[in-house]
């Protein structure tokens, strides 16, 4: 195919394998847009976004509107006479007036087997729900939330242990990989879309840190899954005394827990930290306190006694 004329759309690091695709490919990419630089770190610097740092690397234009709704923003934008603007993770909604600017619309990369978790968090929604499969869906992008007409879905499955932090780098990766197999046929009219069911919908809500909390009085599985979902972000946490404690790894040993309370530490080794939950126990493998690094649990019982405490 003849390489296409494209607006890059994007923000964190999920975006930057398909931008990278994109130039390997051979297409010009004309502009590249990208959220304003934000606080960042402990000093609350300005920060540039993944996008960003890997356009400029490449020496591609960087444009960073706070909004894609006002008129000039618009105008320029139609300037650039584009055949396509591909968006993925961008992070700020797209007026009708953007969508039908380039010659085929816009496309979207979004991280989930639509119209399952349309929305912020499709990947760690997934996790989460305990879902044995998910992928990444091509679309078009139309003025609904994740609603548009589907170019192609790649499936994979989810592994027993999967984190979020795993996920991510999965999907990132074939994602890229699946726009790149779409464009052709997109370009020449050939591969035709497929609308969605939106019976089957389901919404992946945005991350908040009040998630963070672990409720010890549900089921280990379900504790489990929400440790491995919010590694990398929120990450999953919990209360020894008045220490918050950061859960970063965790397994289900089995066993059974007798009449103990839900957050009580049952049994400590170097395989983990054993707690009781609503059903069943949780084993903690990696842990970190409030101003210290991660460490296994092993380390961490080195110089803390844990047995008999109650967590939460």
């Amino acid at each position: 195919m003849a390489p296409l004329e494209i607006l890059f759309a994007g923000t964190p690091n999920f975006s930057v394998p398909t931008l990278k695709a994109l130039m390997d490919a051979g297409h010009s990419i004309k502009a590249v847009y990208t959220q304003p630089d934000r606080p960042a770190g402990r000093g609350r610097r300005l920060a540039a976004s993944p996008v960003k740092e890997a356009a400029l690397a490449n020496g591609l234009p960087v444009l960073q509107p706070e909004t894609l709704r006002d008129d000039q923003a618009i105008e320029v934008l139609r300037r650039h006479e584009a055949d396509l603007m591909v968006v993925v993770a961008y992070g700020l909604l797209l007026p009708q007036q953007v969508l039908d600017a380039p010659r085929l619309g816009c496309l979207n990369l979004h991280a989930s087997l639509l119209p399952r978790w349309r929305g912020a968090a499709p990947i760690q929604r997934c996790i989460l729900a305990g879902d044995a499969e998910t992928g990444v869906t091509i679309m078009r992008m139309e003025a609904g939330l994740d609603t548009g007409p589907m170019y192609l879905k790649q499936r994979i499955p989810l592994d027993t242990r999967e984190t979020g932090g795993s996920l991510h780098d999965k999907l990132a990766t074939l994602g890229a990989a699946a726009l790149i197999e779409a464009l052709p046929g997109i370009a020449d009219g050939t591969r035709i879309p497929e609308h969605q069911d939106d019976s089957l919908a389901t919404y992946a809500k945005k991350l908040g840190k009040e998630e963070a909390s672990v409720d010890w009085t549900h089921p280990a599985v379900e504790i489990d899954r929400r440790i491995r979902a919010f590694d990398l972000w929120p990450v999953a946490q919990t209360r020894l005394g008045e220490t918050l404690m950061r859960l970063w790894g965790s397994e289900l040993p089995g066993g059974e827990t007798g009449s103990e309370p839900p957050g009580r530490v049952l049994a400590t080794g170097r395989s983990g930290i054993d707690v009781v939950t609503g059903k069943g126990l949780l084993r903690i493998t990696r842990l970190q306190l409030a101003g210290k690094r991660p460490m296994t649990a092993a380390e961490f019982l080195n110089a803390r006694r844990l047995e008999g405490e109650l967590l939460g």
